[in-house]
């Protein structure tokens, strides 16, 4: 026996558990992680879970590091799971956070265009998201813009009532207590160092707090730990590169605009995406409390770096300047940054989730989620649903993984 803790100076519920079995293991503690881990003690109320996360406590690294934005699912290939999980994930969190008392607010969104060229793409954009089940859009014309942003310039803008903002650490936090009361582990400052299968079980070795190398058996494994998921993947003795799991990381900076500025904002507006969809584009997100958020940029990184280059306000005044004419260089300061799990190389095509049981490589009861994502905060309980189904049925989804 050994023992596997919660460092109470880390999470609000000591914890201190003896065991070497768990039924199931979810590794990482973002916003999917606890999703799913949530799900689960509500599905299977007689197994043990466990899930261990690395940083010391929910949501360091993605999870709170993003535009915090409910996404109607406009954007994605038809028939992917980012659109489909997308689109059903909206709904689920709408729904729990009316009930759970989640802040969040459906401010809309305008996707804005002033060339002929912009213009053709939100058509395309308006007849994608029509296919993914987004039946709420609207295409508005120049006057139908100005009255609802009269400080903004656009020529045409696709309107999506159903695009909002969650306190996304309220969510996570609650999450988390929906998991603890249901009797979830959650082992913080735990980080998963490897992976054995034998039959149909994993071993999981672990480094504890104090530095200690553990282990625990499981018969179910799911891998949710975003930024390092290939990482944790290659673990399994997975070849990530011919698996298509290796992750190439895309970093984002953000840029706040002046309270002033900010209050002649009343929506979420964006820019047309990147054509290569690597991003959405240098974005205006109206934060909960009144804040306006720029951003992200996107670019590929070789470190995990959440540093924001003050040179990077230049491209950002050029990028917002067209469709926010009121807003002036020195209206810009640094904010923060995030890093995005992206499976989508430089110049490669564009890549779904990858949400897989191992079955087929011989790791049965291993649930591999790669390259979760932006929707992936939008579609965190579609995930779990997921997840709980293929533990239910025996599932395996088959993903699209090329697009």
């Amino acid at each position: 026996m050994y023992k596997l803790t919660n460092n109470a100076q880390t999470t609000t519920h000591i914890i201190s558990w003896n065991m070497d079995t768990a039924d199931i293991v979810v590794i990482g503690a973002g916003v999917v992680g606890l999703a799913v881990a949530a799900e689960l003690a509500g599905r299977f109320p007689t197994r043990s879970i466990v899930v261990l996360e690395r940083n010391a406590k929910f949501g360091q690294e993605t999870s709170s590091r993003n535009s915090e934005v409910i996404h109607a699912g406009i954007y994605y290939p038809p028939k992917s799971l980012k659109a489909r999980l997308c689109v059903e994930g909206k709904r689920l969190l709408y729904e729990f956070c009316s009930k759970w008392q989640v802040p969040c607010k459906r401010f809309g969104k305008l996707i804005v265009a002033n060339t002929r060229t912009e213009v053709a793409t939100l058509e395309s954009l308006l007849i994608r998201g029509k296919e993914n089940g987004v039946d709420d859009l609207q295409l508005f014309s120049r006057t139908q813009v100005a009255c609802r942003e009269p400080d903004i310039q656009a020529e045409a803008a696709i309107y999506s009532p159903s695009t909002g903002i969650v306190d996304t650490h309220r969510l996570m936090a609650r999450l988390e207590w929906l998991a603890q009361e249901k009797k979830v582990l959650c082992a913080y400052l735990h980080e998963a160092t490897g992976i054995e299968h034998q039959g149909n079980s994993s071993i999981v070795q672990y480094l504890g707090p104090g530095k200690e190398h553990n282990s625990l058996k499981t018969t179910w494994l799911i891998n949710s730990a975003g930024l390092a998921s290939d990482h944790v993947a290659s673990l399994m003795d997975i070849d990530i590169d011919q698996a298509g799991y290796r992750l190439h990381p895309c970093k984002g900076e953000y840029f706040n605009l002046s309270s002033a500025k900010s209050k002649r904002i009343s929506h979420l507006i964006y820019p047309p995406p990147y054509k290569d969809l690597r991003g959405l584009g240098i974005h205006v997100t109206k934060m909960l409390d009144g804040r306006v958020k720029l951003g992200p940029n996107a670019f590929y990184i070789d470190e995990l770096d959440y540093t924001v280059d003050v040179l990077h306000a230049e491209e950002f005044y050029a990028n917002i300047k067209e469709y926010l004419p009121f807003v002036e260089p020195h209206d810009l300061q640094p904010d923060t940054a995030g890093i995005r799990p992206k499976l989508q190389a430089p110049g490669a095509p564009i890549h779904d989730f990858i949400v897989r049981h191992e079955s087929e490589r011989g790791l049965h009861g291993v649930i591999n989620l790669i390259g979760i994502e932006s929707p992936g905060l939008t579609a965190c309980l579609s995930l779990a649903k997921m997840v709980g189904d293929i533990i239910e049925q025996g599932k395996q989804e088959k993903v699209v993984r090329y697009l």
